[in-house]
């Protein structure tokens, strides 16, 4: 193969043009390098301005006609944006959010962008018409993921491995570089994080009876911190649902009590519990400001006091900060001056500089604390501001909870000195946290049910679950009686079937010759009737059965044989010996009752046998 580069002068016939050719390889590719870094660099200062450079906007926006790297809201589609975020704050899955979006039988954003005049989509509605109108998990993932809807401009999402590879590697959320406040949000900030909170936490919308699980991803183990998932107890049948739920720890579920305990709390006690926390936080947020001040007090009393004196040391380290600057400036004054040796100069700001370092790392531990602080004091306002407007609620959801609570710590029930049973909650509450445990008493079960009449006696009675007719005492008299008449029927039962054996036996086993009766082969030698349905037949065949004097007949033995089928067809299980098993008396007693134990053992009945092995081969 010959290659030709007229602008390089390159012809690979021509050899001493070829030496060049290497080198001139290297500098194009270093030549390209230089280019991508510079290209790159442009990029990101622009980025960094807060300037979007994508070609088309996302779904939502449009760009600002003055200003292309300027977005402002899309007014014909903002308001799908934010049904969608709305619906995932009310506790919705991404799956339930598709089918509702498909419902209304709106674009979905590769249709919309089409009708924009983008390019690029149409292939993936050319077959069906239908996919225009198709929302998908990811469509609805990725709105719900993306900062742009809270204003801000996110990039550097997928990285390039190189400048020769067409490759880019995602990133995950959390290492996105986000520039904030650089176009007006469809949703808030606050907003936003509730939503990534609830997508992050596992989530299940309802229970196979219908129950609505408003605290999923919420409520917590105060003890081993998993999850406490909601169960339906289909036993306790009640009006509604959330009496027939209670909440138990999911590592309990799991593993058993070795590794944590149930922690169990009915649906009903959580429910009331946290809304009469939330209303009292609500009135006295409205009506009593001197509780409101002693919270604040107690919530930042510890800080308030730590705040004062962090803010001290800061002054006092910024001002050794300015002093080790002022000596900075003077030793190197008196280093030119010739005042100290080098070596001095070297040893005095080697020990100004560690100094100056040291300072530096406690000033930004300090500073990094005062912001908490002031963002603790900050969070108490903004929580009081929000519960306001909760005051007189009577019904709690997801929703709800998702704006005013954090997490919810729920520990074991326990058993108090005076008998009653207590078991504590803790709430920990968005921007200030934990602040008092709540003490309940867990409601008994049967308690919810109302009372009914006994349908024997009329007595008012407060029934054990929701299928009970009869008082106790009636209750357990009729028990008895049942019993009484089980166990006659079961013995009537047995009765007729040893009668009906009884008569098939003689049927069978007799055979009139003459005047006499001969007993050619014994049916039934010994029969057992057990519990259960269980009819045992064992038989000892001897001579008669299968020989006629002391020649074998087929015949008889065809009749034992036919015999023996039909019994266990009627469900019988039979059991034959040999005569000649039981000529030697020691031998015998040992097979009999290595058989009779076998037999129990296989019909699980060894354990209420009355008698002994050493009865059993006696027997």
């Amino acid at each position: 193969m010959r290659y030709i580069a007229v602008n390089d002068g390159v012809d690979t016939l021509n050899k001493s043009a070829m030496d060049i050719t290497p080198f001139r390889n290297i500098l194009n590719e270093m030549y390209a390098a230089d280019i991508s870094v510079k290209i790159k660099s442009a990029y990101r200062a622009r980025f960094q301005q807060g300037k979007f450079m994508a070609t088309y906007a996302p779904y939502g926006y449009i760009k600002d006609p003055a200003d292309h790297n300027h977005l402002l809201i899309d007014d014909k589609v903002a308001h799908v944006v934010r049904e969608i975020f709305d619906l995932a704050l009310a506790g919705n899955g991404i799956e339930k959010i598709c089918k509702h979006l498909n419902k209304q039988h709106i674009l979905r954003p590769a249709a919309y962008a089409v009708t924009q005049g983008a390019t690029g989509y149409e292939r993936h509605f050319e077959d069906n018409e239908k996919n225009r109108y198709f929302w998908n998990l990811t469509s609805v993932r990725n709105i719900l993921r993306s900062p742009m809807y809270a204003g801000n401009l996110v990039g550097y999402r997928r990285m390039t491995v190189s400048m020769k590879s067409k490759k880019r590697l995602s990133k995950l959320p959390e290492e996105w570089e986000v520039i904030p406040n650089t176009h007006e949000g469809i949703v808030t900030q606050e907003e936003f994080d509730t939503v990534q909170q609830l997508i992050t936490s596992r989530r299940l919308p309802e229970n196979k009876g219908g129950f609505e699980n408003i605290f999923a991803g919420v409520i917590k183990c105060a003890d081993c911190g998993y999850a406490l998932r909601a169960m339906s107890a289909n036993r306790r049948k009640r009006p509604d649902i959330i009496d027939c739920v209670q909440y138990t720890c999911n590592n309990y579920g799991r593993y058993g009590n070795v590794m944590c305990t149930a922690h169990a709390i009915e649906a009903r006690d959580l429910f009331n519990a946290v809304l009469a926390d939330i209303n009292r936080f609500a009135d006295m947020a409205v009506n009593d400001e001197r509780a409101v001040r002693a919270i604040e007090k107690r919530l930042t009393e510890t800080d308030q006091s730590k705040a004062k004196a962090m803010e001290k040391e800061q002054k006092k380290l910024n001002k050794r900060l300015s002093e080790l600057d002022r000596l900075f400036s003077s030793l190197y004054e008196d280093k030119v001056m010739e005042r100290i040796t080098e070596r001095n100069f070297e040893m005095m700001s080697g020990k100004y500089q560690k100094e100056q370092l040291e300072i530096e790392a406690r000033l930004k531990e300090v500073t990094e604390t005062l912001n908490e602080s002031y963002e603790k004091s900050q969070g108490i306002r903004d929580f009081l501001s929000l519960i306001r407007n909760y005051q007189g609620l009577k019904e709690l959801d997801a929703t709800i909870i998702n704006a005013l609570i954090d997490k919810i710590f729920v520990s074991e029930r326990e058993k108090m000195a005076d008998g009653t049973v207590q078991q504590n909650i803790k709430i920990c509450y968005k921007f200030i946290g934990f602040v008092d445990e709540l003490h309940i008493t867990p409601t008994k079960r049967w308690t919810a049910l109302p009372a009914k009449y006994c349908m024997v006696c009329g007595v008012e009675y407060v029934p054990g679950s929701a299928i009970s007719k009869y008082c106790p005492e009636c209750r357990e008299k009729i028990r008895k009686t049942q019993g009484t008449e089980t166990k006659r029927r079961s013995r009537e039962r047995n009765k007729n079937v040893c009668i009906e054996l009884s008569a098939k036996n003689d049927r069978l086993a007799k055979i009139w010759r003459g005047s006499g009766v001969v007993y050619t082969h014994q049916r039934m030698d010994f029969l057992m009737l057990l519990s259960n349905g269980v009819r045992i037949v064992i038989e000892i065949d001897g001579k008669q059965h299968y020989s006629e004097g002391d020649k074998s007949s087929p015949k008889l033995y065809s009749e034992m044989v036919i015999d023996t089928r039909e019994l266990q067809l009627k469900g019988y299980e039979v059991y034959r010996f040999g005569g000649y098993e039981f000529m030697n008396i020691t031998e015998s007693k040992r097979m009999i009752g290595d058989f009779f134990e076998k037999l129990f053992k296989k019909i699980f009945y060894l354990e209420r046998m009355v008698f002994s092995d050493k009865d059993c081969i006696q027997r």
